[in-house]
């Protein structure tokens, strides 16, 4: 399983080998995780991709970021991300902003419920802790579309402080030199492996070696995060409920419209669309009167 590329150095192929060598004889011992740990710094310091919320310590910044990133590629983000902050710069002018300002923002990034959650996290943030985002976790996975790894990763990111959590680049980075021969890993065994390569002091960095470490094992190995228990292939979009969601928002992004006519101009089944109207609307994006339809004030 060792990575072989004209990416990485002799010397790198060198303790690529002797990581190897050492977990086979000895399994994850401090001296064989040195030697992972050496490999990640090594490629990171020769590699590291270069990201607008990478520049920034600004926590209200890269909590949008990981927001976004929790289930769109990073190119996507790319795009977005410069537009989104331009329109909404802090947490006082995102919660400000009419619903339908930032759904027309978030476009293109899909899961529109995230734009939603961070639309009320925002209003929380600036009602409830004086327009400062937390430091803690725990206070973290209290607003709305913060789980406790985006809550972890935010604080590391924001306030350089070593948390531990998995995301999908850390996940396929620990099971391709760790479990790789095997199924069914569960990150309950991956979770240990990442606290013991912390780099407590600049787990900001670390992070990041780690997730760009990822990103190089996937485009160059069959993607090991199949191999994980949580793992679950993306259903198709084409046709899909998710699909027509967004088809709807973006027609009521022009204005409010009847239920009527929105079937109309979809040309589905009314009772598909009538079903994602009160879905939409349970989840806070729409507000529905009688027929008329419009996106939440």
């Amino acid at each position: 399983m060792e990575i072989q590329t004209a990416l990485l150095t002799g010397a790198d192929i060198e303790v690529d080998r002797l990581f190897y060598q050492a977990l086979a004889a000895s399994g994850p011992t401090s001296d064989t995780l040195s030697l992972f740990v050496e490999m990640v710094w090594a490629f990171y310091h020769a590699h590291g991709r270069p990201m607008a919320w990478r520049e920034t310590r600004d926590p209200y910044r890269i909590l949008i970021s990981e927001v976004m990133l929790q289930q769109t590629q990073v190119n996507r983000v790319k795009e977005k991300y410069p537009l989104f902050i331009g329109a909404f710069p802090t947490f006082k002018t995102l919660a400000a902003a009419p619903l339908s300002s930032v759904l027309d923002r978030w476009q293109g990034l899909g899961y529109n419920r995230r734009a939603v959650a961070l639309h009320r996290a925002a209003g929380i943030v600036v009602a409830d802790w004086g327009g400062h985002l937390k430091e803690d976790p725990a206070d973290l996975v209290t607003l709305p579309g913060i789980g406790k790894a985006t809550a972890a990763s935010i604080v590391a990111f924001a306030f350089n402080r070593p948390t531990v959590f998995i995301e999908t680049n850390i996940r396929r980075v620990f099971i391709h030199y760790f479990c790789a021969d095997r199924d069914g890993v569960t990150d309950g065994e991956i979770l240990p492996l990442v606290e013991r390569t912390l780099d407590r002091e600049n787990p900001r960095e670390w992070y990041y070696a780690l997730m760009d470490f990822g990103t190089f094992i996937a485009a160059n190995h069959p993607n090991p995060n199949r191999k994980s228990a949580h793992y679950s292939k993306q259903s198709r979009f084409e046709g899909s409920d998710r699909q027509v969601r967004g088809r709807l928002l973006r027609l009521l992004g022009i204005g409010p419209a009847s239920s009527r006519d929105l079937i109309g101009e979809l040309g589905e089944d009314p009772v598909r669309v009538d079903r994602l109207l009160l879905a939409l609307q349970t989840e806070g994006f729409l507000e529905i009167e009688g027929e008329l339809v419009r996106i939440r004030s």
